[in-house]
Order: C-alpha cells, then sequence, then structure tokens
C-alpha cells in the first residue's frame, strides 16, 4: 500500500487483509462520557486482528492542570506503542466509529506526526465504512508480538499555551460552533474560546455517510494559513483538522494538546465569546 495518503477505504483494507499483508490495526473508539466504553465496544465486536487502544490510558495521561486529554510522556507512549507490536516496518491502521473524532485521528497524529511512524491510515468512513462493504467482525482477541521501537518524537509538531498566546499564526476551534461562541458548554467550567480563533468543527470534515469530503471540498472549505494551531476542548478532535489538512496535502497545523480544558486553567489567559 501507498504511505502517501492517510486514509484507507474499507474495501482496500480488505482486500488488504485477504491478501495477507502485514498489517497493525487499531481500534480506537471512545465515547468521552464513559472511558470504559472503548474497551466495551472492541470486546463485542472488532475487525479481525485488531487491538484495542484506550483513549485515556493510552493515547492520554491523567486529566489535570494539563487539560482533560494531555498527552502521555514520550517514554509512556513508546511503552505502549512496543507492547502494541508497532514497529516502523509495518503500516498501521487505525479506525473507530465517530468517522475518525473519537479517537482515530488522534491516534493518527501521535502515531505519525508525533511519533514520526511512516505509514498510518486512518479507516475513512470507520466502522460503519466496514460493515456496509461487509467486512468481517470478530470477538476474537489476537495478541501481537511486543517490538522494540524506539520513536524519535517531533516535538515541533506541538505548540504550548504561551505560544499560542504570543503567535500571530490562525488558531483553529474544532469543537461545535455553539461552544465556540461561548453559548453552551457542557464539559469544561468556562465558555467561549481563544481571542483571535476561527471555528472548523471536525464533524465539517464528513460527509452525511461519515466518510471525509472529497479533496477538492475540503482545500475549498478549510481555513487558509501560512502557520495555523489546532485546537479543541481537550486536544483530540483538533487531530481530526489536522488530518483533514493532510488528506488534501496542505502545511499541517500544530496541534496545542491541552486546548481549551488547558487553556482556562490559568485565569490570566483572555477568553472571547461570540464570532
Amino acid at each position: 500500500m501507498s504511505a502517501k495518503q492517510p486514509l484507507i477505504d474499507a474495501a482496500t483494507l480488505q482486500d488488504a487483509l485477504m491478501a495477507g499483508e502485514p498489517l497493525c490495526i487499531l481500534d480506537c473508539r471512545a465515547r468521552l462520557e464513559e472511558s470504559s466504553a472503548g474497551r466495551r465496544l472492541w470486546e463485542a465486536e472488532h475487525i479481525p486482528g485488531s487491538q484495542h487502544v484506550d483513549l485515556d490510558g493510552d493515547l492520554a495521561s491523567s486529566p489535570g492542570e494539563a487539560g482533560r486529554h494531555p498527552l502521555p510522556s514520550a517514554a509512556a507512549f513508546s511503552a505502549t506503542l512496543q507492547r502494541l507490536g508497532v514497529s516502523p516496518e509495518v503500516p498501521v491502521v487505525v479506525y473507530d466509529d465517530r468517522g475518525g473524532q473519537l479517537a482515530a485521528a488522534r491516534a493518527w497524529w501521535m502515531l505519525h506526526c508525533w511519533a514520526g511512524h511512516p505509514d498510518v491510515r486512518v479507516l475513512d468512513g470507520g466502522l460503519t465504512a466496514w460493515q456496509r462493504e461487509g467486512g468481517e467482525m470478530t470477538h476474537g482477541v489476537s495478541l501481537a508480538a511486543s517490538s522494540d521501537w524506539q520513536p524519535e518524537f517531533n516535538e515541533r509538531a506541538l505548540v504550548g499555551a504561551d505560544s499560542v498566546l504570543a503567535s500571530s499564526d490562525m488558531k483553529i476551534d474544532a469543537r461545535a460552533p455553539e461552544r465556540f461562541r461561548g453559548e453552551v458548554e457542557p464539559i469544561d467550567p468556562v465558555a467561549g474560546h481563544i481571542p483571535g480563533a476561527v471555528c472548523r468543527p471536525s464533524a465539517a470534515n464528513l460527509s452525511a455517510d461519515g466518510r471525509f469530503k472529497p479533496a477538492a471540498t475540503l482545500d475549498s472549505e478549510l481555513p487558509r494559513h501560512d502557520g495555523a494551531i489546532s485546537y479543541c476542548g481537550s486536544g483530540v478532535t483538533a487531530c481530526h483538522n489536522i488530518l483533514a489538512y493532510a488528506v488534501i496535502g496542505r502545511d499541517l497545523p500544530r496541534l496545542y494538546a491541552g486546548s481549551w480544558s488547558h487553556w482556562i486553567t490559568d485565569p490570566k489567559r483572555p477568553v472571547a465569546s461570540g464570532d
């Protein structure tokens, strides 16, 4: 499979599995309101050969002053990748059931943009597309042999709050418009957005069938920038916007991993509301 595209369609994945191509498949399903839901969904049924990756336990460290889903340490994530048998020699496919928003795009970003794996794809349309194509589902567990991969992490793909505050780069907010405007805030204790940010909800990257919109459509819709910072509530759906830029081949925004849930921990940081 070519490593140039960040998406893979269900039919191509089926063909690769039938051909016995070496693949590492990671099930990244998650529910923000129930931390155990991802594993429960995986245990019920999953794509054959896939392994469960936990948003809270594998793709984040403990919530606190750094935000609701702060990145794990490089050492902790390296240990996770070794446990899952991930190595740069074997292509990786990640999927969820929310069009990549929870939390396949986060896994793609951590593996490809941060850890530097050369070939990571998100299953376009996720499990819905897989099942629509007649893809097999199983509840069987297959454990991968561990790897000894020691990634070289790209910290330039990240930006911290101080740099966000000082930067003139465009800030792109992946939350829903009503949260961006500060009209509602169902999760965090403060409503609003980072001053100067523009709203690009991650859900707007998807067509009605849950797959990414055509590249030409995304190219016409995504904000144009000479430098950008992507954020959301806690650094999860922000990765979906970064993935959308990868789909159309534009320069990738940097990730503010702490996002809004970290921004508001310091009352001295400014807060805006409205459009």
